[in-house]
Formats: C-alpha cells, sequence, structure tokens
C-alpha cells in the first residue's frame, strides 16, 4: 500500500494518548493487515509505503536496509543554493536537547545526502533555493540536519531553522517526492511520485 502522507501527521503512536492519531492507526481501520515498513517525520509531508504481507514487508524492507529503493525528496531552504554537492556527515541523536539530532564527524555510522539545486526564489522577501534530496542513507532528521549543517536550513523547520526562518511557511517544506522500489512478487521496478504542495 503506498499512501501520501499530509505534513502535520505522524506515521506512528507518539508515547502520550494525545498523541494516538497517526497514519497506521488509521490504516489499520481501513486495512487491519497493515505493515510498517518505513517512516517520515510528522512535520514531512509525501509517500510512504506499508506492507500488506508479512512476505511483503520483509521484503521491501530488506530493499531500504540494503539501499536498493529510489528516493526523492524535495526542500525549500533558506539563501541561494548553487549547483550541487553531497554532504557526507554522521547525525546522532543529542540527548542534551531531545529531540533534536546534530551532525557529529566523529560518529562513525555514515549519514551520506546528495542536494540539486532546481530553481531560486523568494519568500517575503527572503532568497530561498528549492532543492532535490536525495538521501543515501535514512538517519533519523537527516534531511533536515543536513541542510542546516550547509547554512541553509529548511524554511519552516521549527527545529533547525530561526524563528524568523521558520514563519516564511506555516509549514515544513520538505516533500517525500518519490520513491522507486521492486515489486516483492513481480520484481516489476515501480515508482511512485506525489506531487509537491510548496
Amino acid at each position: 500500500m503506498v499512501i501520501h502522507k499530509p505534513a502535520g501527521l505522524l506515521t506512528v503512536p507518539g508515547k502520550t494518548e494525545n498523541l494516538q492519531d497517526c497514519v497506521i492507526n488509521r490504516l489499520l481501520e481501513i486495512e487491519p493487515n497493515t505493515l510498517l515498513i518505513h517512516r517520515l517525520d510528522r512535520d514531512t509531508s509525501g509517500i510512504l509505503i506499508f506492507g500488506l504481507t508479512k512476505f511483503g514487508q520483509k521484503s521491501i524492507s530488506r530493499q531500504f536496509q540494503e539501499r536498493e529503493t529510489l528516493k526523492t525528496y524535495q526542500a525549500l531552504v533558506v539563501g541561494y543554493l548553487e549547483g550541487e554537492g553531497t554532504v557526507d556527515v554522521p547525525v546522532v541523536y543529542d540527548p542534551e536537547h531531545p529531540p533534536l539530532h546534530v551532525a557529529d564527524p566523529t560518529d562513525r555510522k555514515p549519514a551520506v545526502t546528495h542536494w540539486y539545486v532546481l530553481e531560486h526564489l523568494e519568500i517575503q522577501g527572503q532568497p530561498v533555493t528549492r532543492v532535490e534530496l536525495t538521501p543515501v542513507t535514512g538517519r533519523s532528521h537527516q534531511l533536515r540536519v543536513h541542510m542546516q549543517y550547509l547554512g541553509h536550513p529548511i524554511v519552516g523547520d521549527t527545529l533547525y531553522a530561526s524563528l524568523e526562518e521558520q514563519q516564511l511557511m506555516s509549514r515544513l517544506c520538505l516533500h517525500a517526492e518519490r520513491l522507486g522500489f521492486f515489486h516483492p512478487q513481480t520484481d516489476e521496478q515501480i515508482e511512485c511520485i506525489s506531487s509537491v504542495p510548496f
């Protein structure tokens, strides 16, 4: 099952009673066989895939683990970026400031993101850049931390952007636009695209 997740909705339940409304719980009401494969941050919109059998879940989870899936995101970032590049810096949880993560070059687990400039824009008179982001790894908050590390945080990011940068848009401007994978039974290559809402 492939869905478009709206911004502001959790993928899985949170720890408290008021955080039980989420994608997986809504889907389980419609299809009781729904099985989690991966997640998106609450404030990120875009494509999510779920298994409907244990075999399907295991097959696609393996594709994620072995980096056989094609994942691309679009984001609006603060300031003008030029060209393209790669951020290759580990991203780790910051226990002093939950739920934040930080770029930590000394950590052993790699975190790699390719970025490519699509266009330059202005929002409220401020320069912004639309970028395509391709995560090679899948660390928590990886894209958000890597863009902040470059000095170009994602517009609307309430964790990693300044208050002024947060207020340029009413949402986090990060969207899971494309997901490619191999069908668990037919091995057919499938590509799903979700139009960018910003």
